[in-house]
């Protein structure tokens, strides 16, 4: 397994596609590629009908997947808010690369078996395959999807984010093959001599104390540890430091602990949601979550620092498992909140990863929402960085 990644800031998207084919040559020879990855800035936005075409010509062989990007990442660099074309080339032996194409009216019901998902993706449950998945956020439910993908292949990884740049209905687009789609879902599942580690970093950190649901409709929260929602809240503020309570004023979140055997969840054990409203006469907190009593929350903040050290601890978590292989490449789904906006310089996340995990090929974008495992289930995440580590199984 080989994976090379490049990066251009070409105006011109011929010239862009030129740029990243010679790059990714100049390391890998005349070694076929089986798949290519690419993600295209909006500055190209009149050109993507061309992409295919163009990356066709770079490399003649394997399957095409990508999306449009309000930010690109490749070769170690994040190119913000000006053109940029990233490619991720790689040689897999001994790997199946399945595309695949959906719309939300193709998604089976709620009550489907697992093999109407396995007809959906081209691929049984009997092949462990693992998933890369690019949806348009305008036309298409990620969150029954990835649900129905955890249901038919729960040991599988599912990684990916959401197209970004365009601004409304049609104006993002995703490539397959040699198809241009602005609307739905697309995608790969890998399948043979592969394996995908996942790091998702959430960027936030707890304060306060763990609590208890004790009540709750759906994601109306209306009891932690016997008491109104909004009263342990307002408790827990004032316990605050006054940078905290800064934080806290600006957003507050609900951290969802995912294994509920762990009664002292520590940073990186939740599933981060955010409180979208709360009602005083009630002392009720609205979550972005379907919640159920008996689950163990915790409040959370974030800023640039807490996200900065929620990365590093989830990639140093990671680097401490075992060993780096040589013959990887990882994938990176980024939202947009991040970055320059968020740390005040250009490629954090990337260097970072490089630093504490390994200068592999890391090749993504910038992203409306991404996807990624948090504990046993497929999420989709807000101001998240999501990784998948691609290496082979055997």
């Amino acid at each position: 397994m080989r994976w090379r990644s490049a990066v251009s800031e070409s105006s011109s998207l011929d010239t862009a596609l030129v740029e990243c084919g010679q790059a990714i040559r100049a390391e890998m020879g005349h070694v076929d590629t089986d798949l290519v990855v690419v993600f295209v800035s909006q500055n190209h936005a009149p050109g993507f009908d061309r992409v295919p075409g163009l990356v066709r010509r770079e490399f003649p062989r394997g399957t095409i997947v990508g999306c449009s990007a309000g930010g690109v990442i490749g070769d170690g660099r994040e190119v913000e808010h000006r053109p940029g074309l990233s490619i991720a080339a790689a040689h897999l032996p001994d790997v199946v690369v399945s595309p695949f194409r959906v719309e939300t009216s193709d998604m089976p019901d709620a009550d489907a078996p697992p093999d109407r998902w396995e007809e959906l993706v081209h691929v049984s449950g009997q092949e462990q395959a693992h998933f890369v998945l690019l949806v348009d956020p305008f036309s298409f439910d990620a969150e029954q999807f990835v649900m129905g993908l955890d249901f038919a292949f729960q040991s599988s990884a599912k990684i990916g984010g959401m197209a970004s740049g365009g601004q409304r209905p049609g104006g993002n687009a995703l490539f397959l093959t040699d198809q241009v789609y602005r609307s739905g879902a697309v995608g790969l599942a890998l399948s043979g001599n592969v394996t995908v580690d996942t790091i998702v970093a959430q960027g936030c950190r707890p304060i306060g104390r763990p609590m208890r649901v004790t009540s709750v409709n759906r994601n109306i929260l209306t009891g932690l540890d016997d008491e109104k929602p909004i009263e342990v809240l307002q408790r827990t503020y004032s316990g605050l430091s006054s940078s905290d309570q800064h934080l806290a004023r600006q957003a507050v979140f609900l951290g969802i602990a995912m294994d509920s055997m762990n009664e002292t969840p520590q940073l990186g054990d939740f599933l981060v949601r955010s409180i979208v409203g709360g009602d005083h006469a009630t002392g009720t907190l609205s979550v972005a979550e379907v919640l159920r009593e008996g689950q163990t929350v915790q409040f959370h903040v974030r800023d640039a620092a807490t996200s900065a050290q929620d990365l590093d601890h989830m990639l140093t978590s990671y680097s401490e498992r075992g060993p780096i292989y040589e013959e990887t490449g990882a994938l990176l789904f980024s939202c947009l909140g991040r970055g320059e906006h968020l740390y005040g310089q250009p490629d954090h996340d990337t260097q970072m990863f490089r630093d504490k995990v390994s200068p592999m090929p890391l090749t993504g974008f910038f992203c409306n929402g991404e996807i990624g495992p948090v504990g046993d289930s497929t999420f989709l995440h807000s101001y998240t960085s999501s990784f998948g580590i691609f290496r082979p199984k055997n």
